[in-house]
């Protein structure tokens, strides 16, 4: 399967049978979604669905935190223009239903913030992972309550 025709998510196989989604820039803030990523995000399940060499998708957001939700530009346009603001909704119901009906496992890696249409992927996906973080610790909020106890990969 080839996925060169998608610029706002970034994907490559981590290994055989492996795809990993990622939303945003690698190394920058939040990732918020912009009118080409939010119609990617919609209709990239198709594409995994018909991929023979993907077993399980992977989606994970890039930076600080999972997702940050729609950008100022496209929430302007669809507050404008009602005919932008029903694409959005098409998009919306076509990431929900296409997540859903996709055969092939789907792990969403949640860390930080999530809002919007990634917010929908990472909690439709076949299973879920959040991590909540404190910035000043790195440690997750288990090892709140149990200050002896760490879990992801901080460091103490």
């Amino acid at each position: 399967m080839d996925y060169s025709s998608y610029r706002e998510l970034k994907i490559r196989r981590l290994e055989p049978g492996i795809l990993e989604i990622v939303m945003g820039e690698e190394g920058g803030k939040l990732s918020v979604t912009n009118a080409r990523m939010h119609a990617e995000l919609a209709g990239v399940w198709l594409d995994i669905d018909r991929d023979p060499q993907t077993r399980v998708a992977i989606l994970r957001g890039a930076g600080k935190g999972f997702s940050g939700g729609g950008d100022l530009a496209m929430v302007e346009e669809v507050t404008r223009d009602f005919a932008v603001r029903a694409r959005i909704w098409r998009e919306a119901r076509d990431l929900v239903y296409n997540l859903i009906n996709c055969s092939k496992m789907v792990v969403s890696a949640m860390h930080g913030p999530a809002v919007g249409a990634g917010l929908v992927a990472g909690l439709l996906a076949d299973v879920s992972i959040a991590g909540i973080t404190r910035p000043s610790s790195g440690r997750c909020s288990a090892a709140w309550r149990k200050p002896s106890t760490t879990c992801c990969s901080a460091k103490r």
